[in-house]
């Protein structure tokens, strides 16, 4: 039992990674493959769903072919984290991809929402499935394509439509079972948040067909094995989750109250609420968190923001100056303070809390003295601050502070950014040695599942491994609020900038400048 190792695949929005763990939690290898996302217009995002499934290939492979066979034969069990919400629709006859994937990020179905709303949808919406109308949940993604894409209309009618988001895609790639787990399914507003099971009568008013929605199992499951002539052949897939909860797990926030920030494509803050559905009125998200054997889920509260390490990529190749993206907080670090600087990240719109898709970003507060170095500070910063105010709500709706924040993911690498998330909250923040709790996080449940590890707390002890550092607030209470201030004030400016009239065939845009708050 000792010598065994846990598969982690983590399907992700720019990249695909496949990772081992042991059974002590440390990662033994990690191979990775990029991803193109697509922008055909103003406010879309796509992928192909075939490449999102080669490009996860070539990781399998990539991590088959670089370990021995000793340790190719102690792999027990696998786990599936993916980017969530993201649409994919295929026949279900041949597997055929139908359409392109409809990216999280991606705003097209914002006049949709609004249809939604007016006829009335959105507070039993709300109240069933945790979520808001909004373009990034799956479900107005699977209509607009109904309505778009002939061949998929076409399957739905046949009964050979399928849909799942990523996690089901890549399971049937991998084993040919059509099949999702709750934490996925929690994220597409067509299932019931307190029953676990898809609600039928939600998805008959959306125009959603129910019979192209997949098999809905607890997060730990027997989902099948890897099949034959694929790497790591045989393997059983034994847990799947979406990559936030997945995170939250692999930070070990197992306790109500506890929280983690992952700073990756977007920036996702994510706290334990246990049995309790947690409500909030002022734009966060309940959702499932995971759910053991027996089905018995944990709950989350959630607080999204749609572009982080875009920014930092924005830096990179939108202005080039950066080669690199880990080179940014060298860059912030030449310069003291952003000099007044404020970067807005609503390059694809605005999550929690005004859940806005016709907000842009903004950078404002530019002088004649401005350079490289104060944009990047304020690239940073502007993360930190949209995320202070995911931490606030948080708070509210808790009705206690917290006392930690985890954080993780790519861009959390920064020491900038983390000292800002702490001096923006006035949190500290806790930052480990290996900034992959994604992975991590859905090796452990697999483990678990396999009955190869004790329990979800078995690798606790990370947390506080070698390599880890606590970032404290720096600044005080009047200093924080006058900061708060400003930033709400660029916000401002951000929201309602762009209602886009873009089709494929028609990339004009009409821009329409609004004020107030959403």
């Amino acid at each position: 039992m000792g010598s065994a190792l846990f598969l982690s695949i983590d399907q992700g929005t720019t990249s695909s990674r496949a990772a081992l763990y042991d059974t002590s939690g440390h990662q033994v290898a990690c191979c990775g493959a990029p991803l193109e996302c697509r922008y055909p217009a103003d406010g879309w995002v796509e992928q192909d769903p075939e490449a999102i499934w080669q490009s996860q290939l070539a990781a399998l492979h990539q991590l088959e072919g670089s370990i021995s066979e000793e340790q190719r034969r102690a792999v027990a069990a696998c786990g599936i984290a993916n980017q969530r919400e993201t649409t994919v629709l295929w026949r279900r006859g041949s597997g055929e991809p139908l359409a392109p994937a409809i990216v999280w990020q991606d705003g097209r179905t914002a006049a949709l929402c609004t249809e939604w709303k007016r006829q009335g949808l959105e507070e039993a919406l709300r109240q069933r499935t945790g979520l808001l109308v909004d373009p990034y949940f799956s479900a107005s993604k699977i209509v607009w394509s109904l309505r778009e894409h002939p061949a998929v209309a076409a399957a739905a009618t046949a009964g050979q439509l399928c849909f799942g988001t990523v996690d089901s895609w890549l399971l049937w790639r991998l084993c040919g079972r059509h099949a999702t787990d709750c934490s996925n399914a929690s994220r597409t507003l067509l299932m019931d948040l307190e029953q676990l099971q898809w609600a039928g009568d939600l998805a008959a008013a959306l125009g959603v067909p129910e019979q192209a929605l997949p098999e809905l199992l607890p997060s730990q499951a027997p989902f099948g094995s890897i099949a034959a002539g694929l790497p790591f052949a045989g393997v059983p897939i034994t847990a799947m989750l979406g990559d936030q909860q997945a995170a939250t797990l692999g930070q070990s926030c197992l306790q109500v109250g506890e929280g983690k920030c992952t700073y990756g494509t977007g920036a996702f803050l994510v706290i334990n609420t246990g049995a309790t559905i947690q409500r909030s009125s002022a734009g966060l998200l309940s959702t499932v968190g995971w759910t053991d054997a027996a089905g018995k889920p944990t709950y989350c509260l959630e607080g999204s923001l749609f572009n982080a390490g875009t920014a930092i990529q924005w830096l990179r190749d939108g202005l080039h100056l950066i080669e690199r993206s880990d080179q940014v907080n060298g860059l912030a670090a030449a310069c003291s303070s952003s000099g007044g600087v404020m970067l807005v990240p609503a390059f694809t719109g605005w999550g929690t809390p005004h859940w806005d898709p016709y907000a842009r970003g903004l950078l404002i507060g530019l002088t004649r003295d401005t350079g490289p170095a104060q944009i990047a500070r304020a690239t940073l910063e502007g993360i930190a601050l949209a995320v202070a105010t995911l931490v606030e709500l948080a708070e509210r709706a808790l009705g206690a502070p917290l006392q930690e924040l985890a954080a993780d993911g790519g861009a959390a690498a920064a020491d900038l950014l983390l000292q800002a998330q702490a001096d923006a909250t006035g949190v500290p923040v806790r930052r480990r040695a290996d900034l992959e709790s994604t992975s991590r996080g859905v090796a452990l449940l697999a483990g678990v599942q396999a009955g190869l590890l004790p329990g979800l707390e078995a690798w606790s002890a990370l947390a506080s491994a070698p390599g880890a550092r606590r970032f404290e607030p720096t600044l005080g209470p009047l200093q924080r609020q006058a900061w708060s201030r400003r930033w709400h004030g660029a916000v401002e400016r951000s929201l309602h900038w762009q209602e886009s009239s873009t089709t494929p065939g028609n990339t004009t845009t009409t821009t329409t400048t609004l004020t107030g708050a959403a």
